[in-house]
């Protein structure tokens, strides 16, 4: 097989993830800290003093960079919370099972599967295999109900 033979989706993914690898080593060089969003977020909630400014910018260029996705990107564009008389508040009551959950288990899985996993961090991997086996259950089980 040659290089373009290759399904453009791997070579989209092979490039997003070696540039988010990069952005967290970019990161933790810049900083000094480890770039984790669940953490970032978290201790933002619970400043220090002097350590806000820098959490606050990191949050807004995620939350920028997500927003000229969904402009310039057709179908991130196409993204649509489905209609419903709950569907908003279920969103809202997922995201905080999840913001819980990533304070549990001390990061999310990019978290740990990102920056732990690339510091070589014990723990992160554990996690990582976690996630990844409960990932594989959950679709095992979803597809023998469905």
């Amino acid at each position: 097989m040659t290089i373009a033979e290759i399904p453009s989706s791997y070579i989209n993914g092979l490039i997003g993830g070696s540039l988010i690898g990069l952005g967290s080593l970019l990161g933790l060089l810049a900083s000094g800290k480890i770039p984790g969003i669940s953490g970032i977020f978290g201790r933002l909630l619970r400043p220090t003093s002097g350590d806000s400014l820098w959490r606050v910018v990191y949050l807004l260029g995620l939350i920028s960079g997500g927003a000229i996705c969904f402009y310039s990107v057709e179908s991130a564009a196409t993204f649509r919370i489905p209609e419903g008389r709950n569907s908003l508040l279920v969103f809202a009551i997922a995201g905080l099972f999840v913001g819980f959950g990533t304070r549990l288990g001390g990061g999310c899985t990019s978290g740990h599967g990102v920056c732990g996993m690339g510091l070589g961090s014990r723990d992160s991997i554990v996690a990582t295999l976690t996630f990844m086996a409960a990932g594989f259950v959950t679709v095992a089980v979803w597809n023998a109900f469905t």
